[in-house]
């Protein structure tokens, strides 16, 4: 079951080629139009570079062996974002400042709408590899060019990028796509055991001398043994598309139960298995896992262990699993970013401003960084500044002497800075704090100590200081209502979190927060492990208005109301939940009405359903296809068809 790497036949190829020319008129190019010579500034490109950090550090080794494969070829390796921007190159010398006449390098877009027709736009607008050739492309000056290219999917199968490898047409060999296609596969597999480095992995085909290689299959399970996802080469061998595959059980995908499995992988690693596919094709496997799973004796299943003892606010005898950059780590490019950067300053006394929207999980990164640092044996100690009364928050902080004042305890209070000392103190919606206490903190970070209300003596404290908030602070210092010597105290190293629904990686979210519920609320042995292949297509069109927040409630409420069920279907939902989660209309369209989501329960009205989202999402992104596509998680291609034929009906 060798997979082979062909390109298109010719007549195929040319319709190929003829829709993206149609698509460059489209976009009212000309033909004869010179390059834009105006790539991304250096540092909106290196935050761009940033964004994509995950797939740019995977496939720099890739990109460096493919360059030495076609080294003084006349030629460049490329690697863009999903949106055609081009993040790094490679290439002989001598081609690079040809390349430079047309704008091939860093920081220049090159997708259809800005190139038309050329390999990177058309391959990415297409969803497959594209060779362009010549005369091919339709901007005359791009005709000094041979390109092949071909996008690069994450373990879902979204496009997050593509790598190409451009030259002079004098010099085009046609093996040149198939190795830029095996180079992108790399890329992918390096991609998906990293994603799923806790999950259990499966890596499998009909031949034993294939494992091991880029042919091989791979499929991550979680600990349910229910299928997270598989690479290209997983479902080709199955012979299925990943949305028929995803949460089925392994044992309906491999024939075997899933705890025999990791028992026989336990005893002897590293060795290859016997399995079954749906289609009865016999295959070699072998299962890794970084984690060994502990068996209950009650279920059968692997739940994972935890040595960590169990923390305040958990409920007897469910410890709260340690939050680790591992585990906020699950695949979002974006996030991946922010835990490295937040990595770099871990045992350092840099502070941290963690900027997001309510909800995105700043709290869960606060704890991440403290329990990563060498503090961790020390207290973390959270103060949500916006939950507090004005009048109670300077008490709860700097702690306060016996009779500082009316209603104060016996004996006094420490406060939450002294609490904290050694440790980690979080201080949530820091953009909330009262000028007056901005000021007493000021003064703490200054001078390391705190005096108390109603005392005299400095109590000398060692505090990591660690804020958030949704806030803009900047507009707030303009506005006078957050002290600016504050502001660059606390911002010794700024990010910011991404909404949720901007974020690719909401199956393995759903599944690690299940995962915890069911580990920490009471009585919750019989809550499901997974949701159904509906539901997480419901998730995915969501707006998520409060974030991670949201969904956690929204699943701790589906799963006491599935109690006993299977899985947690749209009938568990709560009632409220379509209605928080409809796309909000653009302001430029909220003068006309907007056409009400249908019931998930309907699932005849899908195709009505995605028409009412496109036709939305497209209004809110004012007629950016490529950004709706995005938006949705829709192939470009897609939304597209779906525009021309709106326009033709």
């Amino acid at each position: 079951m060798t997979q082979r790497f062909v390109t298109p036949p010719v007549e195929g190829r040319a319709d190929v080629l003829a829709q993206a020319h149609a698509r460059s008129r489209e976009f009212g190019l000309r033909a004869s139009e010179a390059p834009d010579f105006a790539p991304l500034q250096r540092a909106v490109l290196r935050d761009l570079v940033e964004c994509n950090q995950s797939l740019y550090a995977h496939a720099l080794p890739v990109m460096e062996t493919l360059h030495a494969q076609i080294v003084d070829t006349e030629s460049m390796v490329l690697l863009t974002d999903s949106n055609g921007v081009i993040l790094h190159s490679l290439g002989d010398s001598d081609f690079v400042e040809k390349a430079k006449r047309v704008a091939l390098c860093p920081g220049v877009s090159w997708s259809e709408a800005h190139r038309g027709t050329n390999a990177v736009g058309t391959a990415l607008a297409g969803g497959q590899p594209t060779v362009v050739h010549g005369g091919e492309h339709f901007l005359h000056a791009n005709r000094i060019l041979t390109c092949s290219c071909v996008p690069i999917a994450d373990p879902f199968g979204r496009t997050i990028g593509a790598l190409d490898v451009s030259g002079d047409p004098r010099g085009f060999n046609k093996h040149t796509l198939a190795l830029v296609r095996m180079s992108a596969q790399i890329i992918e597999n390096h991609l998906f055991t990293n994603q799923f480095a806790e999950a259990v992995r499966v890596r499998f085909h009909a031949r034993s001398e294939f494992i091991g290689t880029l042919f091989e299959g791979l499929a991550a399970f979680g600990g349910d043994g229910r299928l997270l996802a598989a690479n290209r080469s997983a479902l080709f061998q199955f012979g299925q598309p990943l949305d028929a595959l995803l949460a089925q059980p392994f044992e309906a995908l491999f024939g075997m139960a899933f705890p025999a499995l990791l028992q026989q992988a336990s005893r002897a690693p590293g060795e290859c298995l016997t399995l079954a596919l749906p289609s009865g094709v016999r295959v070699l496997a072998r299962a890794e896992y970084a984690a060994r799973p502990v068996f209950s004796a009650d279920s059968g299943g692997p739940r994972a262990a935890s040595s960590q003892a169990a923390s305040a606010g958990c409920p007897a005898g469910r410890p709260r699993a340690a939050v680790t950059f591992a585990t906020l780590d699950t695949g979002d490019a974006q996030m991946a970013a922010v835990l490295r950067r937040v990595e770099k300053v871990r045992g350092r006394d840099i502070a941290l401003l963690v900027l997001g929207k309510t909800g995105t999980g700043k709290e869960w990164l606060a704890r991440a960084m403290h329990g990563e640092s060498p503090r961790r044996d020390a207290p973390f100690v959270a103060v949500n500044c916006a939950s507090l009364p004005d009048t109670l928050i300077e008490a709860e902080l700097f702690g306060y002497e016996d009779g500082a004042f009316t209603g104060a305890k016996k004996r006094g209070s420490v406060g939450k800075i002294v609490q904290a000392d050694g440790g980690t103190l979080f201080l949530d919606e820091i953009g909330d704090m009262p000028l007056a206490q901005q000021v007493r903190l000021m003064r703490v970070l200054q001078e390391r100590s705190v005096v108390p209300l109603g005392g005299t003596r400095a109590v000398p404290v060692d505090v990591r200081i660690v804020c958030a908030t949704h806030r803009n602070l900047r507009a707030m210092i303009e506005d006078g209502t957050f002290r600016e010597d504050l502001y660059y105290r606390i911002n010794g190293l700024v990010v910011t979190l991404p909404a949720l629904a901007e974020r690719t990686d909401l199956p393995i979210l759903v599944e690690r927060i299940l995962a915890r519920l069911r580990r920490e609320e009471p009585d919750s042995e019989r809550m499901p492990a997974h949701v159904s292949p509906e539901v997480l297509a419901h998730f995915a069109r969501c707006r998520w208005p409060g974030n991670l927040r949201q969904l956690t409630n929204v699943l701790r409420t589906a799963g006491i109301m599935a109690e006993g069920a299977i899985e947690i279907g749209i009938e568990h939902l709560p009632d409220d939940f379509l209605q928080d989660c409809e796309p909000q209309p653009s302001e430029s369209a909220r003068g006309a009405p907007t056409a009400a989501l249908p019931a998930p329960s309907r699932p005849a009205r899908m195709e009505e359903l995605q028409a009412t989202l496109i036709e939305q999402t497209l209004a809110r992104n004012g007629g950016n296809i490529s950004a709706a596509a995005r938006e949705l998680g829709l192939a470009r291609n897609t939304v597209y068809r779906y525009v021309r034929m709106r326009t033709t009906h």
